[in-house]
């Protein structure tokens, strides 16, 4: 089987069909594909992350952490903004588009002569811990995609440490409408005998308390750490940043052996794009703020680092988020909204946000795609404006595609 027969864009059109690009919560499935497979995910030191907000983020800047600290480190996330590459990576390198084309045929091949109706993110998660497996990585850092119970990544069965961030209202259709619900399918990725770390405000902190104790764990509870420095950092960092440091402690304790310098250069150096990412020189700020929680800790840092400079928001919405709740908590009523969509087809028509953004906002416009929504705002902006651009993560995506082949 090589790369020529079997191409990366063929890879990405099998993902992406109709009869794997949907949701299917259970373990059955990745279970019997991974069990072909040897159980890589056993072979492998994990850290399992899950969370409604900030869990990307605290996976990004741990698996930082342990690359500084000479560990050759796995890192598992979604969803992608650009290439389905972003989502695996060892040391911060993507996987290769040649080694993806070929582990993604492999687990492919297998199921479908086994008969296993295998979801684009349960092949996604088998891939990630083959290739891991395969690359002798020495921990995985691992991010859950949809709750946690029965996502593809609790395949795990004793993780080195789990973390859970901050927990809200998201994804209620499949989780549950209160943050009770929600916690509970959060806390399903807690193991026997696996320290757990969480905030200690955590809406869902009952039902976490609860679960470690029934599994006899260890609970630390952190609480947000101060964040110096010149460049403005989201709300969500600190929070983000206390869990790492406790998870740091823990490892070390573990016999991990993590220098104060790396732990420092590991944090400091940390990329994680869309994620409160402020662009000095356009004064641009980049935040995939999708749910009520998200737009309420975009707006409170907004209004902290940014107080003086009138606003433009470029903002989208997917049908499964609460996309009033977001409008309600992100704008103001002299900001100028941008609304767009993306090519995705549960993207929210710009017509229908409209009818609630513009119980708030006077300025509304209304475009296409992503290409005239910036020429947009090319048009209405000048330089001491703030333009922001949030909402669904695809479209950011759709938003750094455009600007690299530009």
């Amino acid at each position: 089987m090589t790369t020529s027969v079997f191409s990366y864009t063929k890879a990405i059109s099998l993902l992406t069909s109709t009869g794997k690009f949907h949701i299917n919560l259970g373990l059955e499935r990745i279970k019997a594909i991974l069990e072909h497979f040897g159980n890589p995910q056993d072979g492998i030191k994990c850290i399992h992350i899950a969370g409604t907000n900030g869990k990307g983020s605290t996976c990004a800047m741990l698996a930082s952490v342990l690359s500084r600290a000479g560990y050759k480190t796995g890192l598992y996330t979604s969803p992608h903004l650009v290439e389905y590459t972003e989502r695996i990576k060892i040391d911060g390198l993507e996987i290769s588009r040649n080694s993806f084309t070929k582990i993604i045929f492999r687990i492919t091949d297998f199921a479908e002569r086994a008969k296993i109706p295998a979801t684009e993110f349960e092949i996604l998660t088998a891939a990630a811990f083959i290739y891991f497996y395969e690359n002798s990585v020495d921990f995985a850092v691992i991010e859950t995609g949809l709750g946690g119970r029965f996502d593809a990544t609790n395949i795990i069965k004793k993780p080195e440490l789990t973390i859970i961030t901050d927990i809200a209202l998201d994804h209620t259709a499949r989780l549950g409408n209160s943050t009770g619900q929600i916690a509970y399918e959060k806390a399903g990725i807690i193991k026997q005998g696996t320290p757990v770390i969480t905030l200690a405000d955590n809406k869902g902190l009952d039902i976490i308390r609860k679960k470690s104790l029934e599994t006899g764990n260890e609970l630390v509870l952190t609480s947000r750490e101060k964040v110096n420095g010149p460049e403005p950092k989201g709300l969500w960092y600190g929070r983000n940043l206390a869990l790492v440091r406790h998870a740091i402690r823990i490892l070390k304790k573990q016999g991990a052996h993590i220098p104060e310098n790396a732990e420092k250069a590991g944090i400091e150096n940390t990329r994680w794009p869309a994620r409160f990412q402020y662009i000095r020189e356009e004064n641009l700020v980049i935040d995939a703020a999708h749910n009520p929680a998200g737009a309420e800790l975009l707006r409170e840092t907004l209004d902290r680092y940014f107080p003086g400079p009138e606003r433009i928001f470029i903002y989208s919405s997917l049908n499964t988020k609460d996309y009033n709740s977001v409008a309600k908590a992100l704008f103001r009523e002299n900001d100028r909204v941008i609304l767009t969509k993306s090519a995705s087809t549960a993207s929210v028509n710009p017509e229908t946000l409209k009818k609630c953004v513009e119980k708030i906002c006077k300025s509304i416009y209304l475009s296409k795609n992503v290409q005239q929504a910036v020429e947009i705002c090319r048009e209405i902006s000048t330089q001491k404006d703030l333009v922001v651009f949030t909402g669904s993560i695809y479209t950011i995506g759709e938003f750094f595609n455009l600007r690299t082949t530009n």
